[in-house]
């Protein structure tokens, strides 16, 4: 038999990455078949993807063949507790040391040893190798096996190299490969394990992470998704920091023109890198701490994540489906792609135009809040473990609450209606499991380990954007399918009202016609929170504690100013480039002077006033001394939007704008700014909220180039009825005749004048009559909020007859 096998070629056992692709799966598994794939047709495409090597699945059961390891390996499986699983551990372990035990042929080891030798010699470079894990199903080769198996990472020398895939090889039983191969119904002895030797790229001394050519939470396929962090990517994988966050837009890739729509600075609290010396085929690694400066810098520069994601989208339009990929960047600032899968969670829908909403219908008592996975809610009884070993004490519906998973928790994870985590972040182990399961988690809660108790019951939501919140008790909820083939095509416009970015990609599959209203105060506060006049004026901020925060807020932006339009004009992007290229109507900011002063740094720079909601607000602060600094910031991150991004989609919108001639003078503090109308299709709509507004919308009409209705101020100043006061709330009513007259009347006027006009508010959704009425004169558009949507569309078409 030795003498057999000593007589095979070389290529037996190992194979160089210049002859793998993508039609070598059963030779050397999914992961090495695709790192030739992409060594071989995608550096020529300018990608870097470091060279390797791979050993074949003959070369593995060759080995099992010499050793005569067959039978004992299944005499060992057919003693596995099918039931339980409580000897899982043992019974993996025995069949480790049975294969750790046995050496490998002669030539195996020559052929890796030669193998090795060549790498050197292709790359000169080459300090140490990544040795990973590739497994391959003898009858179903496109099988994945991803995560399963063991991969050992800065191995050195021609005996480390050897060793180390020996290590591979016997991950082939890991507990958790076993469990899953146990619950997919595979033959354990028809799975063999292919081991890639690939060049290392240092990225202890630079930093790596992962990156999605869909949204991962919504599936999204117009946004690349890319996170990183210092050191090696484990921490990323892993969920151990909370890691930089980026999203960048394919549609302007392709357009050659900025393509970067967020970025959030993660707090990266770890450094994770190799120290020397390697023990029983580990990789030795320590966790160190991250140093302030480094923490407040992010890991990519602009320049960096356009690189980076244009490389995805390369990788993505080869294989023609969504991707997941992991990146790397070692000292000397040179990028790699270290691997690349197809992304299973969402390509693998089979019906994609049926949505499921979730919404709380009543209020809760929050305890924590973190990354929200799942975009659902889940409910039960907490039980918090601190390792898989406690795995017996997890019931099946209740909710797992634990530092943080790795794949070890793998065979538990199905039993749990929720997933909580103190640690971890969008595509930490937690998150992507969740994902796959159809489960909800809350990860990176920072302390759900010390602040939930055993057994007490909780509500897990993700329903409402990015945040995941976790609620004391059972709560009640909602569910509704939406079927968008079956939503109904009225011929009144449908938009939406948006207030949160990263909801965007979620609504952009919905059959609307665009955004209706965005909210710039939103952005503002959720994604700034400083008063702009602090950061265009932080030289006369008088508190020393906020211009200390201040400082820590901006530390990672080149002056405080471009914090402020480089955040807003991300936030608007975002929206814009997931709709484009539907109109999206961005109404310049409207905070009430009580509501700017809430801002950071805000109170030294707004009035005291009695009434702020008839005071300095709208239009009239855009060109005040007390504000014009402040909007030019705001003016300036619309120009990014619309110059750099190239999203002429966006319509700017006055709101409260009392006269025409308030009007004029917003007009041209606009065009100072380089916001003119009609330069790059720019048009600028104005809110309809004031009884001057009505009387005058023929006036009005010659300077704006549209209206939308806003039927809540509308309706307190056609009343006279302060809308927040308690005590004359049941006198609010948009269906009032007078306000109704008022409605009407600007609908003809705006029309007379060859000017769109559209309605914001929740009345068309609640009462059939008011969609009618709107319906009857011919309104252009209505827009929803998104959990009215639905209900809103139904009573439009009944007044449309259809």
């Amino acid at each position: 038999m030795f003498l057999a096998l000593s007589l095979i070629n070389m290529e037996t056992y190992t194979m160089p990455f210049s002859e793998l692709d993508n039609s070598k799966v059963s030779q050397v598994g999914g992961k090495n078949a695709s790192l030739g794939e992409l060594f071989q047709k995608l550096t020529r495409k300018d990608i870097r993807v470091p060279d390797g090597f791979a050993t074949t699945a003959d070369a593995y059961r060759g080995f099992l063949s010499l050793n005569n390891l067959e039978h004992p390996i299944r005499a060992i499986l057919d003693r596995l507790d099918r039931e339980d699983f409580n000897n899982l551990s043992k019974v993996g372990k025995e069949i480790r040391q049975l294969i750790l035990n046995a050496d490998f042929p002669e030539p195996f080891t020559e052929a890796i040893s030669e193998s090795y030798h060549q790498l050197k010699k292709r790359e000169k470079k080459l300090r140490s190798v990544a040795v990973r894990s590739s497994a391959t199903a003898e009858d179903l080769p496109e099988a994945s096996f991803a995560g399963q198996h063991d991969s050992f990472m800065n191995i050195s020398g021609t005996a480390q190299v050897i060793d180390a895939v020996h290590q591979c090889i016997a991950s082939l039983f890991t507990d958790r490969a076993i469990k899953y191969r146990e619950d997919h119904g595979f033959d354990h002895l028809k799975v063999a394990l292919s081991v890639g030797v690939q060049m290392m790229v240092r990225s202890d001394l630079g930093c790596a992470g992962v990156a999605f050519t869909v949204e991962p939470e919504t599936g999204f396929d117009q946004v690349i998704f890319i996170n990183g962090s210092w050191g090696l990517g484990d921490n990323v994988v892993g969920g151990i920091v909370n890691a930089d966050q980026y999203y960048v837009y394919k549609g302007n890739l392709k357009r050659d023109c900025a393509a970067v729509l967020s970025k959030e600075l993660g707090s990266k609290e770890k450094t994770l890198v190799y120290t020397t010396g390697r023990k029983g085929g580990d990789t030795n690694t320590v966790n160190k701490n991250t140093s302030q400066i480094k923490r407040s810098q992010f890991v990519l520069s602009d320049k960096e994540i356009t690189r980076l994601a244009g490389w995805c989208l390369k990788i993505e339009e080869h294989y023609k489906r969504p991707m997941d990929i992991e990146w790397a960047r070692n000292r000397s600032g040179e990028l790699y792609i270290v691997q690349a899968r197809p992304e299973t969670v969402h390509s693998s829908k089979k019906n994609k135009n049926k949505l499921k909403d979730y919404a709380l219908k009543q209020k809760g008592e929050e305890i924590l809040t973190g990354v929200g996975i799942g975009s659902k809610i889940a409910a039960g009884k907490a039980r918090i473990l601190q390792s898989p070993k406690d795995a017996a004490k997890l019931q099946t519906g209740e909710v797992l609450v634990t530092g943080i998973t790795t794949p070890d928790w793998d065979p538990i994870l199905h039993k749990a209606s929720a997933i909580i985590t103190d640690h971890g972040g969008r595509t930490s182990h937690a998150a992507i499991v969740a994902r796959e399961m159809g489960a909800v988690a809350v990860v990176g809660t920072g302390n759900a380990t010390s602040k939930i108790k055993d057994g007490q019951p909780v509500t897990v939501s993700a329903a409402s954007g990015n945040e995941g919140k976790v609620f004391k008790d059972i709560l009640e909820w909602k569910e509704e399918e939406i079927d968008l083939d079956k939503i109904g095509d009225p011929r009144t416009k449908v938009m939406l009202i948006l207030a949160e970015p990263k909801q965007a990609f979620r609504y952009a599959m919905y059959p609307v016609d665009g955004i209706g209203l965005t909210r710039l105060e939103f952005a503002i506060t959720n994604t700034i929170g400083i008063h702009p006049m602090a950061l265009a004026r932080f030289n006369k901020v008088k508190d020393a504690k906020i211009r200390k925060e201040i400082n820590r807020l901006t530390a990672a932006y080149p002056t405080k100013e471009a914090y402020f339009t480089e955040r807003l004009a991300m936030a608007v992007s975002t929206i814009a480039a997931s709709f484009y290229p539907r109109p999206v109507i961005v109404r310049m900011s409207d905070f009430k002077s009580n509501e700017y002063a809430s801002l950071l740094g805000g109170k030294q720079f707004e009035p005291e006033e009695q009434n702020p909601m008839l005071g300095f607000r709208g239009a009239s602060r855009y060109y005040s001394d007390q504000y014009l600094e402040g909007f030019r910031l705001e003016c300036e991150a619309m120009k990014i939007v619309r110059d750099k991004m190239k999203l002429d989609n966006v319509i700017l919108m006055i709101p409260f704008c009392r006269t025409v001639e308030e009007g004029e003078k917003v007009i041209e503090v606009m065009k100072s700014y380089g916001l003119k109308r009609g330069k790059n299709k720019l048009k600028i709509y104005m809110m309809v909220e004031l009884p001057s507004n009505v009387i005058g919308c023929t006036e009005f009409a010659k300077i704006f180039d549209g209206f939308s209705i806003g039927s809540n101020d509308l309706t307190q100043l056609v009343l006279g009825i302060d809308r927040d006061s308690e005590l004359i709330s049941k006198v609010f009513e948009e269906q009032n005749p007078q306000v109704r007259t008022f409605i009407g009347k600007t609908i003809r006027k705006a029309h007379k004048a060859k000017r769109k006009i559209g309605l914001c508010g929740q009345a068309p959704s609640d009462f059939p009559e008011f969609a009618r009425f709107l319906v009857d004169q011919h309104i252009d558009s209505i827009s929803f909020n998104p959990d009215a949507l639905v209900k809103g569309i139904k009573n439009i078409l009944i007044a449309e007859g259809k």
